[in-house]
């Protein structure tokens, strides 16, 4: 399996490669591994350092890594391309300014994906990652590109994870939780389990990211890495359970068509899955998720 890690440089696929070429995400497959990033000295020093210590891993399922700069070169061949590296927004910035920049980003690399096999599977990471979602998608659209909508996703996971930790640390108890909407301050947790879900606890999950930044000084990386492999491994192999994943819609629950929407999706295996269709929406919820 050809896999291309963009933003390879950075600190969350920094932690991501290793779970990747240590076989926790697709077991039993050979990885060709492709690193991608800008075309900087630093960007360019550090993915040619992360190559060296791969090998130095030994990892016995890792078969090259190659890096690049051009995601042309990156993208050739690839079945699965993830998509961490993106602006990210800065002191000053509006959101419109964040969006003409990685709009520029995810043309570019909408593009690029000609290169790729016809059925690779993409998962946007970088952030806002359902509109950088939608960009891909319109754009390989546009461009004429085959690749079904069906296999562009966006990391909604991260936020399932955070509120089935939240919920943990709070009651003691376990709890299964899924995300409807968009990623970080808007998204919606719920689950078919009977308890009760605040408004507070809301507010929680949402802010989570924020919180994490202010107290760490950096933005959350393990717990993306870790749910970039929960994504990819469950939409892979299967799941037992709903989980969240940002996909392009095709009006499920009054959601507008394709937009890219987290849903409670039920994966089937072999990169299949489907929206779990008779969740029981009460007003309130509905207005949350619009």
């Amino acid at each position: 399996m050809k896999v291309c890690v963009t933003g390879a440089a950075g600190n969350i696929a920094h932690l991501f490669i290793p779970k990747l070429c240590n076989n926790e995400i697709f077991p039993n497959k050979k990885i060709t591994l492709s690193l991608l990033d800008i075309d900087k000295e630093p960007q360019i020093k550090a993915m040619n350092g992360i190559k060296l210590e791969l090998f130095d891993c030994n990892f016995p399922f890792l078969e090259s890594v190659s890096v690049h700069t051009d995601p042309n070169e990156a993208f050739k061949d690839c079945d699965v391309v993830v998509f961490i590296g993106g602006f990210p927004r800065r002191p000053g910035m509006e959101r419109k300014d964040l969006l003409a920049i990685n709009g520029k980003i995810f043309t570019c690399q909408a593009q690029a994906l000609k290169n790729a096999k016809e059925n690779v599977k993409c998962l946007v990471v970088a952030n806002p990652c359902n509109t950088n979602a939608k960009i891909l998608y319109e754009k390989i659209k546009a461009l004429g590109i085959k690749i079904n909508k069906e296999n562009i996703t966006c990391l909604t996971r991260l936020d399932q994870n955070r509120a089935e930790g939240i919920y943990k640390e709070q009651s003691g108890k376990k709890a299964n939780f899924f995300i409807w909407g968009n990623h970080s301050t808007s998204c919606v947790p719920d689950t078919f389990e009977d308890i009760a879900i605040t408004e507070e606890f809301v507010k929680k999950v949402q802010q989570r990211g924020a919180e994490i930044l202010n107290v760490k000084g950096t933005s959350s990386s393990f717990s993306a890495a870790k749910a970039i492999a929960d994504h990819l491994r469950d939409w892979y192999l299967g799941s037992d359970k709903a989980v969240s994943m940002g996909v392009v819609s095709n009006g499920e629950y009054g959601v507008e068509k394709e937009l890219v929407c987290s849903f409670p999706v039920k994966c089937r295996g072999e990169w299949k899955y489907e929206i779990v269709s008779d969740v029981n929406l009460k007003e309130e919820k509905k207005k949350m998720i619009a």
